[in-house]
């Protein structure tokens, strides 16, 4: 049985992190790719736009995930920041739309809370988990590299125990995949032993943009 396949995105129109991961049945998530989509803030707000819609449709059409996560937009305290990633934002999902994909839009806290089991947890402790549940040897950089793979992680460990992939389309090619529902602990707790009780690795699918 195949495994759940996940694009990851953190939005932003400077930098827009994108991450797939590969989550098997024992929900343990293998890397699959990891990249930093950029864009100069001298370029009309419409070309940065077009150079991310190019970006993420490029990686769906080549790893053709199984689902998307996206960080769900709150409000901040600076509007052009917060407008920048809604329509990134937007733009994502009318590319997993496209694709008849489903998407699953999640808060920072939620993530936080699923890859650390603390939901205030900081960027540095977020980082540091990614790395060890994948089993690389550093911390994907710049943050938005590995916020993206939270997210993908995130969103496959929050799929009910027994479940389809929710991506997955009557069209598509790739099978479903499910779930072991006789672990009785929790996707944390399942990554931290799978971390600890594994051997370290490069990450040689990690490639992020300049």
């Amino acid at each position: 049985m195949r495994p759940l396949r996940v694009l990851g995105i953190d939005p932003g129109l400077t930098r827009c992190g994108v991450g797939i991961v590969d989550v098997a049945a024992t929900r343990t998530p293998t890397l699959v790719h990891v990249s930093v989509i950029t864009t100069g803030a001298d370029l009309p707000l419409e070309e940065r736009l077009l150079i991310i819609a190019a970006g993420i449709e490029a990686l769906l059409d080549e790893h053709r995930p199984d689902s998307v996560a996206v960080e769900r937009v709150f409000a901040q305290h600076n509007v052009r920041t917060v407008m920048g990633t809604a329509q990134v934002s937007g733009i994502a999902l009318l590319a997993a739309a496209r694709r008849s994909l489903a998407v699953g839009l999640h808060t920072p806290t939620e993530v936080k809370a699923a890859i650390t089991g603390y939901g205030q947890a900081d960027k540095k402790q977020v980082g540091a988990m990614v790395a060890k549940v994948l089993r690389l040897e550093s911390v994907p950089r710049p943050a938005d590299a590995a916020d993206a793979l939270a997210l993908a992680i995130c969103h496959a460990w929050r799929e009910p125990l027994g479940s389809a992939v929710t991506g997955a389309t009557s069209g598509s090619t790739r099978p479903r995949a499910s779930v072991d529902p006789a672990s009785s602990l929790t996707p944390a707790q399942l990554a931290w032993r799978a971390a600890e009780q594994g051997t370290t690795r490069r990450p040689t699918a990690h490639r992020l943009a300049r």
